[in-house]
């Protein structure tokens, strides 16, 4: 227990944690009170139940789809259309059910259906040529994030889409809380993340995803289907923006082909930020909802302490060349030490081998 207990809190996801727990405090106090105008009850303006939900709800679309994201790039991949992906699944979404006149209860199912079907097929699409045409992913997913904007512009005519009333009134269930908390995109947040975290580390494909990604000659010289996993896991990103498309169109009722414009940032942002390393073959998808949230506290707290909207994208910009920064170093310690080891084991060899002489 005593060694779980210490790994955890040497572990970069406690780091997170206390990263988010220090900038939430700096933010608290310095926003401090305000005063609601019905009741007269002051309250702190970050530390209170709709602002800590409005955050976990942004954190939850990033970091739902930082989910899948942190697939790619444990394979040593990178997908850029994830912010398309999610543009175009929500614009077919809300077309689909406008075609076939769809309402009510069933809406909710179709949609979700729908949703994730063409979010698979993105991501099947982008995994695809990656692996048949043997272009670096970058190149690939650039390439289609531009194509599947522009198919959700002409889907759409650059109109927006309401989605039906059920959709909205699902999304935004208080189950049970305060009608003005929504607790649906939070949990469909942990849900995703803890069924990832388990495929990760609990299953064989999760396994074979390091070995991808850590050392892709190596992994197939072992005999591991290469094409198969790299398919897999941009379909599973593809997926990923789909169910996140699904929950964003219904949470604010609408679906448009702007939508999820700059997500891809957020979203390799947070899996970055979360510990999850460009290089391939290392990273958690509990550090990407780590990272995730605490990018969406710095948006939060940028707005709280009414500073230029701007500074966002250099905070966030900023995050991530610390986050490669560091990620490098932690990267050339360990060569440093496993060199060092080496050494020491080269050497203790000679020493014996003359003793025995």
């Amino acid at each position: 227990m005593f060694r779980i207990a210490r790994n955890l809190f040497h572990s970069q996801q406690a780091g997170l944690v206390m990263v988010l727990l220090l900038l939430g405090s700096v933010v608290a106090l310095l926003a401090g009170n305000a005063r609601n105008p019905f009741t007269g009850e002051e309250y702190n303006k970050l530390l209170n139940a709709a602002t800590l939900m409005e955050t976990a709800t942004q954190a939850s679309f990033f970091a739902i789809m930082a989910a899948g994201a942190s697939l790619v790039i444990i394979s040593a991949g990178i997908d850029l259309s994830v912010g398309a992906t999610y543009a175009l699944a929500g614009v077919g979404g809300a077309m689909a059910l406008r075609a076939l006149q769809i309402d009510g209860g069933l809406s909710v199912v179709v949609s979700l259906g729908i949703c994730a079907g063409i979010g698979i097929f993105c991501g099947v699409l982008n995994g695809a040529m990656v692996v048949g045409l043997r272009v670096h992913p970058f190149v690939v997913t650039l390439g289609t994030m531009w194509i599947f904007r522009g198919v959700a512009f002409v889907m759409s005519g650059a109109a927006t889409l309401v989605v039906p009333e059920a959709q909205t009134r699902a999304a935004k269930a208080s189950l049970g809380l305060s009608d003005t908390l929504h607790p649906v995109p939070l949990l469909a947040m942990v849900l995703i993340t803890a069924t990832g975290a388990l495929y990760l580390n609990r299953t064989v494909w999760g396994r074979h995803n390091y070995a991808v990604g850590g050392n892709m000659e190596a992994a197939r010289y072992s005999g591991l289907p290469i094409n198969r996993i790299l398919i897999s896991v941009y379909a599973l990103s593809g997926w990923a923006a789909g169910i996140a498309a699904f929950l964003g169109s219904s949470y604010y009722g609408s679906a448009s082909c702007i939508d999820g414009s700059g997500y891809e940032l957020y979203v390799i942002a947070s899996a970055v930020v979360g510990g999850v390393s460009l290089n391939g073959g290392r990273g958690s998808i509990v550090g990407a909802m780590l990272g995730a949230l605490l990018i969406a506290l710095i948006r939060q707290s940028i707005v709280i302490l009414q500073f230029n909207p701007q500074f966002e994208w250099i905070v966030v910009g900023l995050a991530i060349v610390l986050a490669v920064f560091l990620d490098r170093l932690k990267t050339d310690l360990s060569a440093r030490r496993l060199a060092l080891a080496a050494q020491a084991v080269r050497a203790s060899s000679t020493v014996e081998s003359r003793s025995e002489t």
